[in-house]
């Protein structure tokens, strides 16, 4: 199938294995350290050879992403064709998830990079692999509706795709098993009858003092993740707020801080939401339920935080960056002690491989068009998410 899927330049007398290991490469260089922060001379040098050589696999950086990507889209395309089932369908998706790691957070952080005409393609062939999903899961449940299907097959990717935003792992064997049973309970979760619920609005409410610091906050975090941190200019920043771009360094002092303050607002704002929630609690179980309604609350609120959050944080200060990033371990670590006192037959490998892909299931299935708009969304992912938590 990926055959078919795309023609690539090269051949000639080059290394037959050197554009295999250009894209390796590139893939982890990219994942760990963001596709504005990888230079192409570091490809290079990372597999010894000259930027000359590289230039003459790839005419740029943005090709080279787009072949990073691609070759790992295809690896998903060949280990989804020959799926019968459920079953198979989740054991192909655990494969490519750990053999493939980075690549969830490629497509959802640095693909969006792309120029408009390459990305529409990797959409297209992720739509297509989707409705592939899509199809064999209709086979085992052939009263699903065509949506549901989609929208749970479009999940199911979000929770494997979860596995790059985190580096630990379980033996193989048993990483496998625990991943394919975590897709099969999701793909099996019933949507029908799902509750209806009012629109949400997104985005703060009410004016107050320092309302046009507060719109400049909004506007950025929406900025930063439609469009990535490296291509929205103060000028831009400004105009999304009835300003001129030098009038933002009244309030802030950088476009980076402006991204760190946008960051700390959104988190703040998720903390109290969700320690609000599980207040009045009694039992674990009872916290758990409410704390994940909150944050799906929370999640469609506030998407562009959620989207800044994932894919803008490599962006900031080091000294912000290490308290985003500890700060959100934290968070991780409370929503896995909930869980294991919830299901204490899970150890901690367990309940955290859970606790990552139900956020990613909600992260992205608020962002997921057409699918983030419907009018059930709430209900659904939250018996996704309980699915994929174990409950």
């Amino acid at each position: 199938m990926a055959g078919t899927r795309r023609v690539r330049p090269g051949g000639g007398s080059r290394p037959a294995g050197r554009r295999a290991q250009i894209l390796l490469l590139a893939a982890d260089l990219f994942h760990r350290g963001g596709y504005h922060q990888v230079t192409m001379a570091e490809v290079a040098g990372g597999l010894g050879i000259t930027a000359p050589a590289l230039y003459r696999h790839f005419r740029g950086k943005p090709e080279l992403l787009q072949q990073v990507v691609g070759s790992g889209l295809d690896a998903l395309a060949e280990a989804l064709a020959p799926a019968r089932g459920t079953a198979e369908l989740c054991a192909a998706l655990s494969t490519v998830a750990i053999d493939h790691r980075p690549l969830g957070t490629l497509w959802q952080r640095d693909a969006r990079l792309l120029p408009p005409g390459p990305r529409a393609r990797l959409r297209r062939e992720l739509r297509a692999d989707v409705r592939l999903m899509a199809g064999v899961l209709r086979a085992d449940r052939p009263g699903l509706p065509p949506a549901d299907a989609e929208l749970l097959c479009w999940s199911a990717l979000s929770v494997y795709g979860g596995l790059s935003h985190h580096s630990f792992a379980p033996p193989r064997r048993r990483f496998e098993r625990l991943l394919r049973d975590i897709g099969v309970a999701l793909l099996a979760v019933p949507l029908a009858g799902a509750r209806v619920e009012p629109p949400v609005v997104a985005g703060p409410a009410a004016a107050r003092p320092g309302q046009r610091r507060e719109e400049l906050l909004a506007a950025a975090v929406r900025l930063f993740h439609e469009r990535g941190f490296d291509n929205v200019s103060t000028d831009q920043l400004g105009a999304a707020v009835g300003m001129s771009g030098p009038s933002v360094y009244h309030h802030f002092d950088s476009k980076a801080a402006l991204l760190a303050a946008s960051l700390v607002r959104g988190r703040e704002r998720l903390r109290q939401e969700i320690e609000a929630a599980v207040a009045g609690a009694a039992r674990a179980d009872a916290a758990l339920a409410a704390g994940l309604r909150a944050y799906i609350c929370f999640a469609r609120r506030h998407s562009h935080y959620l989207g800044a959050m994932l894919s803008e944080t490599e962006r900031l200060a080091p000294a912000d960056r290490r308290t985003a990033v500890e700060s959100r371990r934290d968070f991780l670590r409370t929503w896995v002690g909930l869980l294991r006192q919830v299901r204490p037959e899970y150890d901690a490998a367990e309940a955290r491989i859970r606790v990552h892909s139900m956020f990613a299931l909600v992260n992205d299935g608020v962002r997921n068009r057409p699918h983030s708009e419907r009018a059930d969304l709430g209900d659904c992912l939250e018996r996704m998410a309980r699915a994929v938590l174990g409950l």
